[in-house]
């Protein structure tokens, strides 16, 4: 494990835009993909976040996420556009929000 690096966080719906909450099967691929390419993740999933913001017309509209994490010695942007569009097919949203903090291990 890298001493510094990357913290990546993915945050992902755990409902689709009807209220219908997706099945295991698209959070357990999501898993075993970061934990092939990284060797490692941490999941937040069942005590999920909830995301809050105004739409365009003033109205709040909510999310409720799982986070997924994990971390890299290097940042590679190319590949996280392209998974992160993928996620967004996946799980079918306008935006899925990807975010990286560079962090060092104490």
């Amino acid at each position: 494990m890298p001493s510094s690096g990357w913290l990546v966080q993915i945050l992902l719906p755990l409902y689709d835009n009807n209220g219908v909450r997706f099945g295991e099967d698209a959070f357990a691929r999501t898993r075993a993909e970061l934990l092939e390419q990284f060797g490692g993740i941490t999941v937040y999933q069942r005590a999920p976040a909830r995301g809050l913001w105004k739409t365009d017309d003033g109205e709040v509209a909510k999310d409720d996420v799982a986070v997924f994490e994990v971390m890299a010695g290097d940042l590679d942007r190319e590949w996280w556009n392209g998974y992160r569009q993928e996620l967004e097919r996946r799980f079918r949203q306008d935006a899925i929000v990807v975010r990286a903090v560079e962090q060092q291990l104490l």
